[in-house]
């Protein structure tokens, strides 16, 4: 891919390397056995996970006394779409939506890049960052949550309420949207947004109490969850491990966890930075003084940042949201996130290399799993300060170091190098 000057507007070059990219993606996932590829693990989740919470959603209920279900309600909704297309396969009409879905975000950023003083470099980070994942994207409802966040994040400006109600969508899909929303503007945006956001999620919720069974089952599951392999706790154990550690993984709700001595104080540690990440962002909403367009795009992707560093869970899939708001971030010449998105589409890449090409390793606590997982996770956390750092200095009163009116030329120069090797 040559690199991408994408603010002269090359729409056609865009949907080629959509079409293309898409195209390998689903290879990939219909190609998924070899050990290399997740051993078929991928394209199983849907075939196999996913249809059997169909099978019983379909009748009216959601999954209970399943450790892997720990979801929110809206969860189900999107498990059930595949029925709208009853000709395919469950697995075809997953991958058909989540593909549609995915077309859908990338329209979204090119209209919104095309409009006087946006970007499509956008669109292009979505377009050529999400195959770094593979196969993953496809075959996850991630995207179709992603979409939601980032349709809410491009209606803000223009109709605070609509993107109130896509945010409370998502949360009810999974929780992290409602964070879409920690930057609006100060007044009647904030309180559109807000107010219709939560009106929008009461009624959800009370659609899905009225109309399911046991909607809240999810809760009982999700709090019972450990510390996984994969997140910044997991690598603190696993390196551990090489000093003595008596500690060993184990797969349980639905992921590889790791148990044994002091896996209980690591989960409390992980709790009590979340809470601390929480109070810097309520901190930062109260300081903050300049609103710049990319401002609600910038606090969503610091917010969800912070949030993903601090979780005892960091899956592969969780970088689609990433990818996606830095996606909306950069579709503003305004915003102070250039820099987070390029060390997004780092990490992304070496999520790929820790999951599925190196799993093994990393399951095994090898020094090879672990110091890929020292990188991806130290890149990811470096991310998060850097944004929340920028956010800050972008918005508070005296408005020096980072201006929120002003593209930083190097920090273009960086995203589009970034690019160009994807």
């Amino acid at each position: 891919m040559n690199r991408l000057r994408v603010t002269s507007g090359p729409v056609p070059a865009l949907a080629a390397l959509w079409l293309t990219t898409r195209g390998l993606m689903l290879w990939l996932l219909l190609h998924d056995s070899p050990a290399l590829l997740g051993g078929g693990s991928v394209a199983g989740e849907v075939s196999r996970l996913y249809a059997s919470w169909y099978d019983i959603l379909v009748h009216g209920s959601f999954p209970t006394h399943d450790t892997l279900w720990q979801y929110p309600p809206g969860a189900g909704a999107v498990l059930l779409t595949p029925g709208l297309l009853p000709w395919l396969t469950y697995f075809r009409a997953f991958v058909v939506l989540t593909l549609a879905t995915d077309a859908l975000v990338t329209a979204a950023l090119v209209r919104v890049g095309r409009r006087p003083g946006r970007s499509l470099l956008g669109a292009a980070l979505w377009t050529a960052g999400l195959p770094l994942l593979l196969h993953i994207p496809l075959a996850r409802y991630d995207i179709q949550v992603t979409a939601l966040a980032v349709l809410s994040l491009l209606a803000l400006r223009r109709s605070p309420r609509a993107g109130g109600v896509l945010a409370a969508l998502g949360a009810m899909v999974k929780v992290w949207p409602a964070l879409v929303l920690l930057g609006t503007p100060r007044g009647r945006a904030t309180r559109g947004a807000w107010g219709w956001a939560a009106g929008a999620g009461f009624a959800t919720l009370a659609f899905f109490a009225v109309s399911f069974e046991h909607p809240l089952s999810f809760l009982r599951e999700q709090g019972g969850r450990g510390v996984q392999i994969e997140s910044l706790g997991g690598t603190a154990l696993s390196l551990a491990r090489h000093a003595g550690w008596s500690g060993e993984p184990r797969f349980q709700y639905g992921a590889v966890e790791l148990v044994g001595p002091h896996v209980r104080a690591v989960a409390t540690a992980c709790l009590v930075l979340t809470a601390v990440s929480f109070a810097l962002l309520v901190l930062w909403r109260v300081r903050a003084r300049r609103w710049s367009e990319a401002t609600p795009f910038d606090a969503a992707l610091c917010a969800v940042l912070l949030f993903t560093v601090t979780s005892r869970v960091i899956s592969p899939q969780y970088m689609i949201w990433l990818v996606g708001l830095a996606a909306v971030c950069v579709t503003s010449r305004h915003t102070s996130q250039r820099p987070v998105a390029a060390l997004v589409l780092a990490t992304t890449a070496l999520t790929t290399l820790e999951f599925p090409l190196r799993y093994g390793d990393v399951i095994d606590g090898t020094w090879t799993g672990c110091l890929l997982m020292l990188a991806r996770n130290g890149i990811l956390a470096a991310a998060a300060v850097l944004s929340f750092v920028r956010l800050w200095r972008a918005t508070r009163p005296d408005g020096e170091t980072v201006p929120a009116t002003e593209p930083r030329p190097g920090s273009d120069r960086l995203l589009d190098q970034a690019l160009s090797l994807s």
